[in-house]
């Protein structure tokens, strides 16, 4: 049986911090899907389609990585990809206790489902799409902060 895992998220853009978990799961699980969500309530820099195409040219070295969107119940999507497991970054303590409470949730709406918490390697734990955005906009190098397509796309949507 393929072990196969869902990495969620908006993805708004992809950081080197999220890319570090990818290629963490890429080497624990036969295939991993890196799913995009729709979630335009956060009001995202980059529409869903480019969000998937970023991550599509931002994983394209990882041979059993994928890069698909979905706009419905999360536990739903990994049943639908024949999926085992979620997987979910952590940054920090401060991130635990939202991601465990979506870890119960989504456990009890399918006990099937395992949530596996990665952290990502300490020099990206200060890191969140957000922040990448706001220095992004002010001007500032990103190219530490984010794969050659997300910076390039960066530049793209942001100049003057």
């Amino acid at each position: 049986m393929m072990r196969t895992a869902i990495y969620p998220g908006s993805f708004d853009p992809l950081t080197n911090g999220h890319l570090d978990v990818i290629q963490r799961a890429a080497k624990l699980f036969d295939r991993v899907v890196v799913a995009v969500a729709k979630n335009e309530g956060k009001h995202p820099l980059f529409a869903l389609k480019e969000r998937v195409a970023l991550v599509k040219k931002s994983v394209a070295h990882l041979p059993n990585v994928e890069a698909d969107s979905f706009d419905s119940l999360l536990v739903e999507y990994v049943v639908r990809q024949k999926a085992q497991a979620i997987v979910r970054g952590l940054r920090a303590v401060s991130d635990f206790e939202f991601e465990f409470q979506l870890a119960l949730m989504n456990r009890k709406l399918n006990e099937n489902i395992e949530t596996i918490f990665m952290m990502p390697k300490d020099t990206y734990t200060f890191l969140s799409s957000r922040i990448v955005k706001e220095i992004a906009r002010l001007g500032g190098d990103v190219s530490a902060f984010v794969p050659v397509p997300v910076q390039s796309a960066l530049i793209r949507k942001l100049k003057p």
